[in-house]
């Protein structure tokens, strides 16, 4: 495998590639170059069901890609590689360069349709990616050097996997001949990730790259998606091959297990449970994302009423009447009240995870269980169903209207009477909060951003105290709106989301809503922000402590601090550290905000303010997240009254 060993094979004339539609500009200048005028590849979005083994991903008419080589012209490993990016579509990465990924730096620089969007930390840099895909729906792509640059993005890889977002990452490896010698920054990064990554790769060969690449973006974007690693070593990228493009890919196995379309006797045995019931509850998650529009009809022809996980916000509106907003640990009274109360409960897209059920057998206990999900893996991982297919979504949804839509006059399924029930529970119950003299309440700085955005903005966030209440407040009315980390919680995740979204939908408002203590996980990617010319709003609810573990040290430790308090402990009376520093030295625009009486007037010059904004909002750290089921308890355990300057 030596690379001198080398004996390149004459590729065919490349094919055709399929085309792609011209990105929105935002009215803000952005340092982005414009698409090649050369060729438009196609975007390559999320499919997640094959009618046939071998897989389609266009509706429009191909167009010849051209390529900047001769189709018989050696060209390094690296620019094979950024070709074949090219040839999946791709037109920004989001790569930070070291010794073992120059090549592929230096090969960027060759291109004239990728931009580089340069993170300050490759774990920024991932997150980045995820931000750009969630808010897209394309894979998002980032890249790193071996050894400390391939650790870095472990968190990002368990974080896309968690949360079913498409990404490709790629990173630069020791040569092949020092693999195994612990060389300087050498990590057998394929190894670490094998538990992380939906499939991985180690380029042994670079005849290989455009085989790979094209398996790694299928793999990435098909089935449940999630991410792919690709590692190659330095030797591969430097060597000299003519590519062939016309490989086929090698997935008989994984294409073989990929969902079928639903079979249509389980879907109108799931109509009949619709017509017998009395209680129904829609539960929809993550899975339902990308079929908005047909959850949308589900519902109209139904009347069924919605509640959504985490993940799941805006995948139906949360403005709407039949809208339950989101359910589990920090959910809604009368989402979770609906849950227990139901009869039948249609679990779609979703996977009963924990801070959504809290004590299993306790969950939706009354109630049939309907289970649709794309993973066969979740159906009856966590509670078992009454009836489950494993199909996409958007597929299901398109069936089970059909059959409605054709059993309109006859279905008896009138739920009038249930949906009263539920909007009395949604009067006596309702998302309420505390002020305190001038003191600003978090929750309130979320519904006036979410009034003067008119519910319109793209959101991330990290994790903590200030993700539920920007899960709660903020009122998502359509899909890809909302980025969070769900089901990994990492802290520093807004941020670089936010310069991801940015990125990918510079039609857009972007506000990281972010907590003091997520925010300075990655507080360099302001660099980025600056560098980058990106409008992002940054909304950062400061309380000096580390919010949510304070609330559970109020509530089951006796308010026994032990080591949340992110102030400075010798002046406790002043604000550190200062936030408005931080933007300062990144010649971002900053200010702060005390008093609740000067909250909308700050938010909205934040708003209006054209370019990148931080606005450090100072809140009480004794707020608690509520309503509140403990882990492991049940709705009869929920939490709705009290905060930190109470005791337990």
């Amino acid at each position: 495998m030596a690379a001198t060993a080398l004996k390149p094979s004459i590729a065919k004339p490349p094919p055709s590639l399929f085309p792609k539609s011209p990105q929105p500009f935002s009215r803000f200048s952005l340092p982005i170059r414009p698409p090649s005028q050369f060729h438009r590849p196609a975007t390559l979005r999320i499919t997640n069901v094959l009618s046939k083994p071998t897989p389609t991903t266009t509706t429009t008419a191909p167009q010849q890609f051209i390529s900047r080589f001769s189709s018989d012209e050696p060209r390094k490993g690296s620019d094979v590689l950024v070709e074949a990016l090219e040839r999946e579509g791709v037109e920004h990465v989001f790569a930070y360069p070291g010794g073992a990924s120059m090549e592929i730096h230096q090969a960027l620089t060759r291109s004239q349709t990728i931009q580089n969007i340069l993170p300050r930390h490759e774990q920024g840099g991932i997150f980045a990616a995820e931000g750009y895909a969630r808010a897209t729906g394309r894979p998002g792509i980032c890249i790193a050097t071996s050894g400390p640059g391939a650790t870095n993005l472990v968190s990002g890889l368990a974080d896309a996997l968690l949360d079913s977002t498409p990404l490709v990452a790629i990173t630069g490896q020791v040569p092949r001949r020092m693999i195994g010698t612990d060389a300087f920054q050498e990590t057998p990064i394929v190894e670490v990730t094998r538990s992380i990554t939906k499939h991985n790769y180690l380029v042994l060969d670079v005849e290989d790259i455009p085989r790979i690449v094209k398996e790694a973006f299928f793999l990435a974007t098909s089935g449940r998606p999630g991410p792919v690693l690709i590692d190659i070593p330095k030797d591969i990228q430097q060597q000299l091959v003519v590519p062939d493009w016309d490989q086929p890919m090698r997935l008989p196995g994984y294409l073989s297990r990929l969902p079928k379309f639903p079979n249509i006797g389980i879907l109108e045995q799931i109509v009949r449970l619709i017509s017998e019931s009395k209680k129904p509850v829609l539960y929809v998650g993550g899975g339902c994302l990308n079929s908005g529009d047909e959850l949308k009809r589900f519902v109209e022809l139904t009347g069924i009423p919605v509640a959504s996980t985490l993940m799941g916000l805006g995948a139906y509106p949360c403005s709407d009447d039949l809208s339950l907003q989101m359910l589990g640990m920090h959910g809604t009274v009368y989402a979770n009240y609906a849950v227990d109360k139901s009869d039948l409960l249609l679990a779609f897209g979703v996977r009963f995870d924990d801070r959504v059920t809290g004590k299993l057998e306790a969950f939706a206990s009354r109630a049939k269980i309907v289970h649709i999900d794309i993973d066969s893996a979740e159906i009856g991982k966590n509670k078992t169903p009454h009836v489950s297919v494993c199909t996409d979504m958007k597929l299901a949804l398109e069936g089970l209207n059909k059959i409605l839509e054709s059993k309109r006059g006859s279905l008896k399924a009138d739920f009038s009477s249930w949906r009263e029930e539920l909007k009395e529970q949604k009067t006596n119950n309702p998302l309420v909060f505390k002020t305190f003299g001038e003191a600003i309440p978090p929750q309130y700085a979320i519904q006036v951003l979410d009034e003067l955005t008119n519910g319109e903005a793209i959101i991330s966030t990290g994790v903590g105290q200030h993700q539920m209440w920007a899960a709660q407040y903020y009122k998502y009315n359509r899909p890809r709106q909302w980025l969070t980390s769900g089901g990994l919680g990492a802290m520093g995740f807004g941020l670089p989301a936010a310069i991801g979204a940015a990125v990918g939908r510079p039609d857009c408002v972007v506000v990281d809503i972010d907590g003091d203590g997520s925010f300075m996980m990655n507080v360099q990617e302001l660099a980025t922000i600056r560098a980058s010319k990106l409008p992002i709003k940054i909304l950062l609810l400061n309380n000096q402590h580390l919010g949510m573990v304070v609330q559970w040290e109020d509530r089951f430790y006796k308010a026994n601090r032990a080591h949340t308090y992110l102030g400075d402990p010798a002046n406790e009376s002043e604000i550190f550290p200062n936030m408005l520093k931080f933007a300062e030295a990144c010649n971002i625009k900053a200010a702060r905000v005390t008093k609740v009486g000067d909250l909308r007037a700050a938010i909205q010059k934040m708003l209006d303010y054209p370019g990148p904004y931080l606005l450090d909002v100072i809140v009480p750290h004794q707020e608690h997240v509520l309503p509140m089921i403990p882990s492991g308890g049940a709705f009869k355990d929920v939490i709705t009254e009290g905060d930190g300057r109470s005791s337990y």
